[in-house]
């Protein structure tokens, strides 16, 4: 058994959309690599910084994440590799490629819906003004369809003034 401690760049493509780790930023790997009869068994821990933004107000998000690593690499003449296990890890040249255990433990540890705080109201969908700013923002919002009925949506009084009023211009006239 040996134990690795390592500080390596973090590679290419290590996210999603809206969240991950920037490429070329540090990873803090403690690692723990044991030989056993079908291969080496690879455990431990990685440290990484998180960046990305919110899925609701697109505020920068930055957040330190410790994510689990465990895999088998086998041998590669291991009798316990047939033909179909193609998507085995293995030892190639007595050594283990780690990005790909390391991407797949990182990325589904990541929020599907990342966002700055679990009550953030997002952004406003007519202005774009955010919410959490000014959370009783609202704007009138009128079908155009209906703009000719917008006259008849007064009072009773004022409807009855206005009515009057007409009334009172043709006796005049």
């Amino acid at each position: 058994m040996r134990t690795l401690e390592e500080r390596v760049p973090a590679p290419k493509d290590l996210g999603v959309a809206l969240i991950g780790v920037r490429e070329g930023s540090e990873l803090e790997l403690d690692l723990r690599l044991e030989s056993v009869h079908e291969g080496i068994l690879v455990s431990g821990t990685a440290d990484v910084e998180v960046t990305g933004e919110c899925g609701r107000c697109l505020e920068p998000l930055r957040f330190d994440r410790t994510v689990d690593l465990q895999e088998l690499f086998f041998y590669s003449d291991s009798e316990s590799l047939s033909g179909e296990d193609e998507e085995q890890h293995r030892v190639e040249n007595d050594s283990v490629d780690l990005e790909p255990v390391l991407r797949d433990a990182v990325v589904t540890s990541l929020p599907f819906q990342p966002v700055c705080r679990e009550d953030c109201r997002g952004l406003c969908s007519e202005c774009g003004a955010q919410l959490n700013a000014d959370p009783d923002r609202h704007h009138e919002v009128l079908d155009p369809r209906w703009s000719a009925l917008a006259g008849l949506t007064g009072t009773a009084a004022e409807n009855d003034a206005a009515a009057k009023s007409e009334s009172d211009e043709r006796e005049e006239s």
